[in-house]
C-alpha cells in the first residue's frame, strides 16, 4: 500500500513538473512574440524621435552617435547593448568610472537631456529585436557590477533575458540623483547592490505576462510623474516596500 502510494505521488510530481516546464516554454514564447511586436510598434512610432536625436548628436559633441558596451546577458553570457552616445569617449576611465552622477562633467549638454528623459535607451530596440534583450526584464550590468551581486542571485537573475525596463529600472529610475546625493557614490553603489538583488529575485520568482505589462505601464507613469509611488501600491510583496522608498532609505544610510 505503502509502495503504492510513493509511486502516485512521485507520479503526480513528475506531472507538475511537466506542467511549469510547460507553462515557462508557453511564457517565453508569447513574451517573444509581444517584445516583436512592441519593439517593432515603438520603432515605427519613434523613428521621428529617433532620427532627429540621430542628427543632433552627429552634429554637436563629439560626433559620436551610438554607444556600444559589454553587458551581462541571458544566462549569463556577454552581449553588446546599444545606446545613443551622451558621454565622453574615454569616460570609463575618467573620473567615478562606471558610476554617473546627476552632474557628471563626463555627460555632454545633449546626452544630459537624453539620459533624464531615457530617450538615450531607445537603441535597445535593435537589440529586443535581435533576441538579446526583452522589452521587461532584469538590468543589463557591466560585469564589474554583476559581481556585486551574490553567487546565489548571480545564478539565477539571466535565467530571463535582460530588459530595456524592470523592477530594478523603477525602483532605481533616478539612480544618478541618488548617487550624486551620497557621500561616498562608490560606497553608496556597493551598498544598494544586496536590495537590488532582492528586487530582481523577486521578479524571478513573480514572472509572468500580468507583471510585465505592469512594468511596462509603470514606466511610462513614472516618466509622467517621477515621484509616483504607484508601483507600491500594484507590487505590495515588493521587498522592502513601505511608506518610504527603499532607495531614499538606502540614499540617507550612505549620506
Amino acid at each position: 500500500m505503502a509502495s503504492k502510494f510513493r509511486q502516485q505521488s512521485n507520479k503526480f510530481t513528475r506531472n507538475n513538473l511537466l506542467y511549469q516546464k510547460n507553462l515557462i516554454i508557453l511564457y517565453q514564447l508569447l513574451k517573444r512574440v509581444i517584445d516583436v511586436l512592441i519593439a517593432s510598434t515603438a520603432l515605427i512610432l519613434l523613428s521621428p524621435i529617433i532620427i532627429l536625436v540621430i542628427i543632433v548628436l552627429k552634429l554637436t559633441g563629439e560626433h559620436e552617435v551610438f554607444y556600444r558596451q559589454k553587458r551581462m546577458g541571458y544566462k549569463n553570457k556577454p552581449f553588446y547593448i546599444w545606446k545613443f552616445a551622451t558621454m565622453l569617449k574615454n569616460s570609463p576611465n575618467i573620473g567615478t568610472g562606471e558610476i554617473t552622477l546627476r552632474n557628471d562633467p563626463r555627460v555632454t549638454r545633449v546626452g544630459r537631456f537624453l539620459r533624464i528623459t531615457k530617450i538615450n535607451e531607445l537603441p535597445q530596440i535593435v537589440n529586443v529585436l535581435k533576441g538579446n534583450m526583452s522589452v521587461v526584464g532584469p538590468r543589463p550590468l557591466l560585469e564589474v557590477s554583476f559581481r556585486l551581486y551574490p553567487e546565489e542571485v548571480r545564478d539565477i537573475i539571466y535565467l530571463n533575458k535582460p530588459g530595456i525596463t524592470g523592477i530594478g529600472s523603477l525602483i532605481f529610475r533616478d539612480e544618478e540623483k541618488m548617487l550624486s546625493e551620497a557621500q561616498d557614490p562608490k560606497a553608496f553603489y556597493s551598498t544598494i547592490y544586496p536590495y537590488k538583488g532582492r528586487l530582481e529575485m523577486w521578479y524571478y520568482d513573480n514572472v509572468s505576462l500580468f507583471t510585465d505589462f505592469s512594468i511596462i505601464f509603470l514606466t511610462g507613469w513614472s516618466l509622467l510623474f517621477p515621484e509616483t509611488r504607484l508601483i507600491y501600491r500594484i507590487f505590495r510583496d515588493l521587498p522592502g516596500a513601505r511608506k518610504e522608498s527603499v532607495a531614499t532609505t538606502l540614499a540617507k544610510q550612505v549620506a
